[in-house]
């Protein structure tokens, strides 16, 4: 074998060992939620906005000089969760590179204390990393008292990068949608009440398993 053949076979060995590297880390990565979370705020993947501490301005110059974009909201809540969740507004007109805020309205209609935890997406959601969250309530526990509610404040800003970017260029309106869910673990953590269904059906479990052990 000569030595140019036995050169190319090694070299093909370690484009095989850092590619498996590779897809270990990315493996690792989307297997641990926070660092999943982190992945999708700065890349903008799976529709994820970023995060920043401050918006950068209206551009002076460029694609992105005077350009307007419409973003629109969107509230869910999870089957099951005796919530209202509405957006305050429909839609609002926001300037590229200049804050902008808007506002959720959330109303606890069941009978007993809930935390819940909302997610966020944004589309279209190759637009997703031009759209940056300055302050947010999602993944950040929400506790409503039976009859409660409450206003959390979204504030904004739609980078002027996207004007130049050839994939979103042509992109008007965004939409930011927030899914509420509830947290179970957090309420068992608080010593939250249990909802019915789940204490009867730990009531029943309990009264087979006794029944199991003694026999009846």
């Amino acid at each position: 074998m000569s030595r140019t053949d036995d050169l190319a076979r090694r070299n093909a060995r370690v484009g095989l060992m850092c590619g498996a590297m590779i897809v270990v880390m990315v493996g690792a990565a989307f297997a641990s939620v926070p660092l999943y979370r982190l992945f999708c705020q700065v890349t903008g993947y799976g529709g994820i906005p970023g995060v920043d501490v401050a918006a950068p301005g209206a551009a002076n110059e460029g694609p992105a000089a005077g350009r307007i974009m419409t973003v629109r909201f969107n509230a869910d809540i999870d089957k099951g969760l005796p919530w209202r969740f509405k957006p305050n507004q429909k839609s609002v007109d926001v300037t590229l590179g200049e804050q902008a805020l808007a506002s959720f309205r959330t109303t606890n209609k069941g009978d007993r204390p809930i935390i819940g935890t909302a997610t966020f997406n944004v589309t279209p959601t190759k637009a997703a990393q031009y759209f940056s969250k300055i302050q947010c309530f999602c993944f950040t526990e929400q506790r409503l008292e039976p009859g409660e509610t409450i206003d959390m404040p979204v504030t904004f800003y739609v980078d002027p990068a996207i004007a130049e970017d050839d994939t979103t260029n042509e992109v008007t309106t965004l939409t930011l949608s927030y899914t509420f869910f509830e947290d179970s673990e957090a309420e068992q953590e608080a010593g939250l009440p249990k909802p019915e269904k789940q204490a009867a059906r730990a009531g029943t479990a309990g009264q087979d398993e006794h029944s199991s052990r003694t026999g009846g």
